[in-house]
């Protein structure tokens, strides 16, 4: 049916700009904490660097269109219910300010309506253990890791507690590596929703192979940057200032670590979750300093809700899907 391809295209571009206002946090958050940036413009520079590098395609669209469920065997219905399942899970975290994963609410969803059609033959094995739960586990205690380790690095040379001119220093390297999470953002991100839509093309006949159109990509260019330029500021308290006190230095050694990794996992096309790589590098960072300085409840709520997000919005995804079988939907 056109109107359920029309359906997924306009949902899963709702989705891609709740990704953008979800996740925006996750890009600008260390920089607004230490100051480097305003609010206003951090967003704005966010935005615009989302969208530059979703115009660069890396392996995570592929994986989400052909690499986790059988692309042969799954429906428009299935590619609706995904997207539906992601944008409630989206929604409902970032009303009760959770930074979770909008990723993993995605591929959840996918992966819980594939398994209610079809059962788990339709799903890809090695694709959703090789490149998302092993990916979801190893990330953030990378992020955590390089994160420590570099500002440790930085506390030989700086001391703990560096001069004005080294803080002034910091502060403008920092607005570099905010620009970086940026970029590796998009890079990472809006490759999901051009791969669901591209799905969705695919399952009802309108593509004849899994390849990504021009006007896909633009199209997801441009909402995330608007998204994202829409700003999340309930999840930036969350992140720029609950689990640490973040000064520059700080700030640039976990926005380094975090943008890394998301660059690298994209051009192995694995999905990882922006959100859980910052998170996990603000920790890192924090606990460089003393294990004292990190308010630890605020890490393991978040751990709870990464853990939750791939079952949670799988449900939903699940529930979606037998509403539209309810509903006659084909």
């Amino acid at each position: 049916m056109l109107e359920i391809i029309i359906l997924i295209v306009f949902l899963s571009l709702v989705f891609d700009y709740t990704n953008g206002f979800h996740d925006a946090a996750n890009v600008v958050s260390t920089v607004i904490a230490t100051k480097a940036l305003k609010p206003l413009p951090a967003i704005l520079i966010a935005g615009a660097l989302n969208a530059l590098g979703a115009l660069l395609i890396s392996g995570v669209a592929e994986t989400i269109a052909q690499g986790l469920v059988e692309a042969e065997k799954t429906s428009q219905i299935v590619v609706l219910s995904a997207v539906s399942g992601a944008i409630v899970w989206n929604l409902a975290t970032w009303y009760w300010g959770i930074p979770s994963s909008s990723s993993y609410a995605l591929i959840g969803g996918l992966l819980g309506a594939a398994l209610f059609e079809d059962g788990p033959s339709t799903l890809i094995w090695s694709g959703v253990i090789y490149k998302v739960i092993l990916p979801m586990i190893i990330s953030p205690l990378l992020g955590f890791l390089i994160a420590y380790f570099f500002m440790k690095g930085l506390y030989l040379y700086l001391g703990k507690r560096p001069s004005a001119a080294d803080r002034a220093v910091f502060r403008h390297l920092q607005v570099l590596s905010a620009c970086f999470v940026a970029f590796s953002h998009g890079l990472n991100d809006a490759q999901k929703s051009m791969g669901i839509i591209t799905l969705g093309l695919f399952a009802s006949g309108h593509l004849a192979t899994i390849e990504i159109p021009l006007w896909v990509i633009l199209s997801c260019a441009l909402v995330m940057g608007l998204g994202t330029a829409s700003g999340g500021f309930r999840i930036i308290r969350t992140m720029g200032y609950a689990i640490t006190k973040i000064e520059p230095a700080q700030g640039f050694a976990a926005e380094c670590a975090a943008s890394g990794i998301i660059l690298t996992a994209s051009f192995l096309g694995m999905p990882i979750s922006s959100t859980q790589m910052i998170a996990g590098s603000i920790t890192g960072v924090g606990s460089a300093k003393s294990l004292n300085a990190v308010r630890w409840g605020t890490p393991r709520r978040m751990a709870l809700a990464w853990i939750l997000t791939l079952p949670g919005a799988g449900t939903v995804g699940a529930i979606a899907y037998s509403i539209a079988q309810l509903a006659g939907l084909q």
